[in-house]
């Protein structure tokens, strides 16, 4: 089953926002865990968001389309990033959450991926 790791941070705890020295260990974890996870075969893809503040949401409402700048909910933690992992169970997804560096610094949520139509 594939399983979105959800990468959960707050602004001031950013890569963009840590110290170089904070920066370089955080990048170099995040590799390490990829390549655990690319070595496990497990690896389905990751992508990195921007901040919320560049974001543009939109709505249709009564059949009018409302554009605004920036995200809708106001949260102390917003969607940085995420990647897909296969595995066998819940469990497992879980145990591979637990080693993403995410999860120091902010939260990472799993949630299982279903195919669409």
């Amino acid at each position: 089953m594939e399983y979105a790791l959800l990468f959960y941070m707050e602004d001031a705890e950013l890569p963009e926002n840590m110290a170089p020295a904070v920066r370089e260990a955080f990048a170099a974890d995040m590799a390490a865990v990829r390549e655990a996870l690319e070595r496990a075969g497990v690896f389905r893809g990751s992508q990195r968001l921007t901040s919320p503040g560049s974001a543009t949401t939109q709505r249709v409402r009564q059949g009018k389309v409302l554009t605004t700048d920036g995200p809708f909910a106001e949260t102390k933690e917003s969607l940085a990033g995420f990647c897909v992992v296969e595995c066998r169970d819940l469990e497992e997804a879980l145990a591979w959450a637990a080693r993403v560096p995410v999860a120091r610094h902010g939260s990472v949520e799993v949630r299982p991926l279903r195919p669409c139509g």
